[in-house]
């Protein structure tokens, strides 16, 4: 799963929603931004900034957040995530498990898609076996990597169409044996790729992605191409995310900039963003519609391994002065203005385990000069370098202004030469580091899908998501971190699996594949007319619980 595509092409920059600068303009007059709808609640219809998905809204085939607010919004996974990343049910009663390798899943009786199907077990056994199948191409296959079977039918030439580790028992119930015993499991179940499918969207995907057959708190009412996808309340949904309003207008917008104006001038009701230039102002702008929190987002200066200048024993030198040579607080008060905290180790603070301060070898993380400059200079003696250094991103977004800060940091304290270097846009800089042509440090983001500490770890790190498979765009491997991550996956408790994790990233500290930057908070704001708005633990809106004047 490449979540360097998901998350990046709409949280990788100073502008928090917009790092491919990818939102397509629609303006501030779109009429179905205010009034009541024709969905036959009792709230008026929110509108909210967004940009036009990169792919259908298919479940199992989004890989970004445009695509994903609207499918959270409008399906029912097993569960869902509350403002801290608690986990509980919406679709399920029950998921348990004696052994954390075999769960039994019970849903809610009397569930409805939008078409007036029935959602059964067997909703959510066929949805899940049709994003594992390597025949329907999903972006999203990789997240039912550990079940039962999955080998079977994800290889290029699939053996199986269906996976063992699947069984339907009843209509109500299915089971899942997973490859080995992992206690996280439960906590996926929220994430939209797990969502159930209708009969009707598997026997035509083209015309279900263009509308879908949902059965959580709204359903898809049109999807104007580069203009809006506008969802309206489900009156059968009777699950624990019920909609307080009437629907919510998600409106493509071309730049952040367009997006804060018309929320000032309360045009916009919800804004999941704030422009670079009026992240000094607008807490006092917006006052308590200001939103600032601790994220899920985590910034990074992405080490290539096929890079000769940090590979090898002057490579790993150099990794840790180029680390110790980025001044991350002066970066984070001089362009973010409280905004952005600096990294500490490689999980978000928004995440249990996250933020920490006590990882073995965390200094190299710390603003050190002196320490810098003797670590590249042992690096010279080592292997000459040419006394250079680059970093690549995207020009697309936001990004150049703090690329260059770090760089004039690096400058400043090494003496070396710097070398900024944009790519027009995010789908060709995305496609050159996958194709390994990048051969310089790169800037990289992650958000977490899940609430779980393996999440920030497993996919950037572990070998098995390496080579195209997954986020690991460094192609970074390390046996004795898999084995880690493989232990901390099989932790039957929540303590054991974090001393895993923090043994894991030990490792990170020595190896620094990836050198992480700063926490990157949600941040954004809403209109006066706004009540109950909340952003969750990742920066996703609470869309069914705000209620518009």
């Amino acid at each position: 799963m490449n979540h360097l595509t998901r998350r990046a092409m709409i949280l990788g920059t100073a502008a928090t929603a917009a790092s491919a600068g990818l939102l397509t303009a629609c303006g501030s007059g779109s009429g179905s931004g205010s009034g009541a709808s024709d969905a036959g609640g009792g709230g008026a219809v929110i509108r909210v900034d967004s940009r036009e998905p990169e792919n259908p809204l298919i479940p199992t085939n989004t890989s970004e957040l445009a695509g994903g607010d609207v499918l959270t919004a409008c399906f029912a996974c097993l569960s869902y995530y509350t403002v801290d990343g608690t986990v509980a049910n919406d679709a399920a009663e029950s998921i348990e498990s004696e052994d954390q390798q075999n769960w039994t899943i019970k849903i809610r009786s009397g569930q409805t898609f939008s078409d007036g199907s029935a959602v059964t077990a067997k909703s959510f056994v066929d949805a899940w076996n049709y994003g594992a199948l390597a025949t329907n191409a999903q972006v999203g296959q990789s997240f039912f990597s550990p079940i039962e079977g999955f080998d079977a039918v994800a290889a290029e030439n699939p053996t199986a169409e269906t996976m063992s580790g699947l069984q339907v028992v009843d209509d109500t119930t299915f089971t899942v044996k997973l490859t080995s015993p992992q206690s996280d499991f439960p906590l996926r179940l929220g994430y939209w790729a797990y969502a159930p499918l209708p009969e009707a969207g598997l026997k035509d995907m083209e015309a279900f992605g263009k509308k879908p057959i949902s059965n959580g708190p709204y359903t898809v009412k049109a999807w104007t191409s580069n203009e809006s996808i506008e969802i309206v309340k489900n009156p059968d949904y009777d699950g624990p995310r019920a909609a307080k309003n009437d629907g919510v207008t998600f409106t493509v917008y071309q730049d952040v900039e367009t997006a804060y104006n018309d929320l000032v001038s309360d045009e916009l009701d919800v804004l999941g963003s704030v422009p670079t230039s009026a992240l000094e102002t607008f807490e006092d702008e917006l006052g308590d519609r200001a939103v600032n929190q601790p994220g899920a987002t985590l910034i990074y200066m992405g080490i290539p391994s096929w890079s000769e200048q940090f590979s090898g024993e002057a490579g790993a030198l150099r990794r840790q002065a180029v680390s110790r040579a980025i001044d991350r607080k002066a970066i984070c008060d001089g362009l973010f203005f409280g905004t952005r905290v600096p990294a500490t180790d490689f999980v978000a603070p928004a995440v249990k385990g996250g933020g920490a301060t006590d990882i073995p070898g965390g200094e190299v993380l710390q603003y050190d000069a002196a320490a810098a400059k003797d670590l590249w200079a042992q690096a010279e003696e080592i292997s000459p370098s040419g006394g250079k250094v680059a970093m690549a991103y995207n020009a697309d977004g936001a990004n150049k202004d703090w690329v260059e800060a770090v760089l004039n940091s690096i400058k400043n304290t090494l003496g070396v030469e710097i070398e900024p270097r944009p790519f027009p846009s995010f789908g060709e800089y995305k496609k050159l580091i996958a194709d390994h042509t990048i051969d310089v440090p790169f800037r990289q983001i992650w958000v977490a899908d899940y609430p779980s500490a393996f999440n920030f770890l497993y996919p950037l790190f572990a070998t098995d998501s390496a080579d195209g498979k997954g986020g690991n765009q460094t192609n970074y491997k390390n046996p004795e971190l898999d084995a880690l991550l493989v232990e901390m996956q099989e932790a039957t408790d929540e303590a054991g699996a974090l001393e895993k994790a923090k043994a894991a990233q030990a490792i990170l500290m020595q190896d620094l594949p990836l050198i992480p930057l700063w926490y990157q908070n949600n941040v954004g704001g809403y209109a006066q007319s706004m009540s109950d708005v909340e952003f969750t633990w990742n920066g996703s809106a609470l869309y069914s619980q705000m209620v518009k004047e």
